[in-house]
C-alpha cells in the first residue's frame, strides 16, 4: 500500500479557457462581430449530417426561390439561414465564461485504477452552459530519443508504428450531461488503469459540443497536460524465514535519528512529519513548530540495494517483477520504522527518514531500466563495488527460477514473489 495522501483531488494545472481570463473587457458590439466572423485560433465548427441536410435544402430551396420568384420560398430560405445563424451564435455563447482544469490524486500506481478529475467553471452572470463532451488522453512518456519521423524514415512499418502508439495511449471521453448554472461550479471524473509504471502526460485533448440545435459541432482544441508518475505495482511476496535485524552487543545506539528512545537534538517541521513529534513547548517559545529528533539503535533496520544489470535480468517481465517487489519492501520497512536507506546499482545510499524521501525511491523506480553498459571493474572481472560497504542487514535481490524474483539479507534468502 501507499503512504498516506491527503484526501481529495489535487489541481495540477491552473484554470484554462474562455472563462479563465482576466479582468473582462468592455462590451462593445465591434468585438462581438470579430469574434463571430473570425473565431481563435484551435476552434472548429464542423456540420453534422442533419446540419448538412439542412445546408442542402437551404441550397436548393435558394435556387427554386430566384427561378421562381416566390416570395414563400425566399421566406422558408431566410428561416433555414437564420437557424444556422443562431445556432452558431447559441453555440458561442455556450462556449462563453468556461473555464476548465485538471484534478489528479496521486499516488498512481501501474495496473490500478486512478481517477482524473475535471473541474469546470461558469463566469456568465445570466447564462448556464449545457451539452459538453472533453476528450481525455493518458499517454505513456517514453524515454530516450524521439521516435524516427514517417516521413524520413526508412523500412518503417506505418501500421506497427500506430499500433504502438495506441498501445501506449488510453482515451477517454466525459459528458456534462447536466447544466452549469451561472458562477457555478462542477467536477467530472474519469477511472482509467495506467498500463505500465514511468512517466504518465495526462491531457485534455479537446472539447466539443452540438448545443443548441445539432446542426452544428463546435470543437475546441487545447494546452491543458500535467506529467504524472506512475509507481510501480505492489506484489504479494512470501517470507521464508524472519529477517530481524541483528543487534550488537549492549544495544548499542547511534547519533543518526531513528525511532529510538533518546533524545537526539530539535529541528523545524517538514513536510511529512508526524505530529506526534511536535515539541509544543518549544515550539511555542521559539514561535515556530519544532519536532523531536531520536537516537537509532545501530542494529535497526535494513539497507535495500537494487541491481538492473543486463546480464542477470535477461526477462523483461522478471526485471518488472524486480521493481515493484523491491518498491513493495520499501513501502513495508518504512512502514515498520525499518528502512535506513536505499541504493539503486553503484550510486550511495540515499538515507529514507521520511515520507518525502520514499517517495522520491518510488519515482526513482519508475523510471528504472535495465542497466546494459558496464564500468571497467567489471570489464576486468573485478567485480561490482558495493555501494553499502561494510553495512550489515543489506536487502538485495536475485532471480529465483525462470520468473520469481528471490530477497537476501546478508547472503540469506528471506523472501520471494
Amino acid at each position: 500500500m501507499a503512504p498516506a495522501k491527503p484526501l481529495g483531488l489535487t489541481p495540477t494545472a491552473g484554470w484554462q479557457g474562455p472563462g479563465a481570463r482576466g479582468p473582462k473587457r468592455g462590451f462593445t458590439w465591434n468585438r462581438v462581430l470579430w469574434a463571430l466572423v473570425f473565431p481563435q485560433r484551435g476552434q472548429r465548427i464542423l456540420p453534422t449530417l442533419s446540419g448538412t441536410l439542412l445546408i442542402a435544402l437551404s441550397v436548393g430551396i435558394g435556387m427554386a426561390a430566384y427561378n421562381s420568384a416566390n416570395n414563400i420560398l425566399f421566406i422558408t430560405l431566410s428561416l433555414l439561414l437564420a437557424c444556422l445563424v443562431l445556432s452558431g451564435v447559441l453555440s458561442w455563447l455556450n462556449f462563453r465564461g468556461v473555464a476548465w482544469r485538471l484534478e489528479i490524486a496521486p499516488p498512481l500506481r501501474a495496473g490500478h485504477e486512478a481517477v482524473v478529475g475535471l473541474g469546470l467553471r461558469n463566469r456568465k452572470a445570466f447564462l448556464p452552459t449545457y451539452g459538453l463532451w472533453f476528450e481525455l488522453l493518458a499517454r505513456q512518456v517514453e524515454e530516450g530519443p524521439p521516435p524516427e519521423s514517417t516521413i524520413t524514415g526508412k523500412g518503417i512499418d506505418l501500421r506497427e508504428e500506430w499500433k504502438k502508439s495506441g498501445q501506449n495511449e488510453t482515451r477517454g471521453r466525459l459528458f456534462l450531461r447536466e447544466r452549469l448554472e451561472p458562477r457555478g461550479e462542477t467536477r467530472l471524473d474519469w477511472l482509467f488503469q495506467p498500463a505500465k509504471r514511468g512517466r504518465l502526460r495526462v491531457e485534455l485533448a479537446g472539447i466539443g459540443s452540438q448545443f443548441p440545435f445539432g446542426f452544428l459541432k463546435k470543437l475546441l482544441t487545447t494546452e491543458l497536460r500535467a506529467e504524472l508518475m506512475v509507481w510501480p505495482a505492489p506484489v504479494e511476496y512470501r517470507r521464508l524465514a524472519e529477517a530481524g535485524a541483528r543487534r550488537t552487543a549492549g544495544g548499542e545506539r547511534t547519533s543518526r535519528t531513528g525511532s529510538g528512545g533518546d533524545l537526539l537534538a530539535l529541528r523545524r517541521y517538514a513536510s511529512g512529519d508526524s505530529h506526534r513529534l511536535i515539541h509544543w513547548k518549544a515550539s511555542a517559545r521559539s514561535r515556530q513548530l519544532l519536532v523531536r529528533q531520536f537516537a537509532a539503535e545501530s542494529t535497526e533496520g535494513f539497507t535495500l540495494w537494487l541491481r538492473t544489470e543486463a546480464e542477470v535480468w535477461t526477462r523483461p517481465e522478471q526485471f518488472e517483477l524486480l521493481v515493484s517487489f523491491g518498491a513493495t519492501l520499501a513501502e513495508d520497512l518504512f512502514r515498520a520504522g525499518q528502512l535506513i536507506a536505499a541504493a539503486i546499482d553503484d550510486e550511495p545510499p540515499v538515507p529514507i527518514r521520511r515520507v518525502n524521501d520514499l517517495e522520491a525511491l518510488l519515482d526513482r523506480l519508475a523510471l528504472v531500466k535495465v542497466r546494459a553498459e558496464t564500468n571497467g571493474r567489471e570489464s576486468r572481472g573485478e567485480g561490482v563495488p558495493s555501494p553499502a560497504n561494510n553495512r550489515k542487514n543489506l536487502l538485495t535481490f536475485a532471480p529465483d527460477g525462470a520468473r520469481g524474483v528471490a530477497a537476501y539479507v546478508d547472503g540469506e534468502k528471506t523472501a520471494t514473489a
